[in-house]
């Protein structure tokens, strides 16, 4: 079972931007500032960690979890609106049956 994610940014501060308006529609906030690092998550746990890092953080790919169709495109635009770059085409993914993938990036 996955407990946590932990990812480096180079601009904490962007990052924390981005993060608390993106996350926003999937009902996941910011809980935590330790430190550097800041904790976002649910119902007082946090599972996804942003802290800073020297250098842009490459290979990580993250999935949060989704009610519907309709709080996927709002998190999508919610990031887009917050800064976050389109990396690739919205749909389905024959290799993934059950989920709507939405693509993106932050800038940071």
């Amino acid at each position: 079972m996955l407990d946590h994610v932990t990812i480096g940014v180079t601009d904490i501060e962007r990052a924390k931007a981005f993060y608390d308006r993106a996350l926003r529609p999937l009902g996941i906030e910011r809980l935590y500032a330790e430190g550097e690092g800041l904790g976002y998550g649910a119902n007082k746990k946090a599972f996804f960690w942003i802290g800073p890092r020297a250098e842009r953080q490459t290979g990580a790919h993250i999935a949060f979890a989704s009610p519907d169709r309709a709080t996927v495109d709002a998190f999508y635009e919610a990031a887009l609106a917050a800064g976050g770059v389109d990396n690739g085409k919205p749909g389905l993914r024959p290799h993934y049956p059950r989920q709507l993938l939405r693509r993106l990036r932050a800038r940071s």
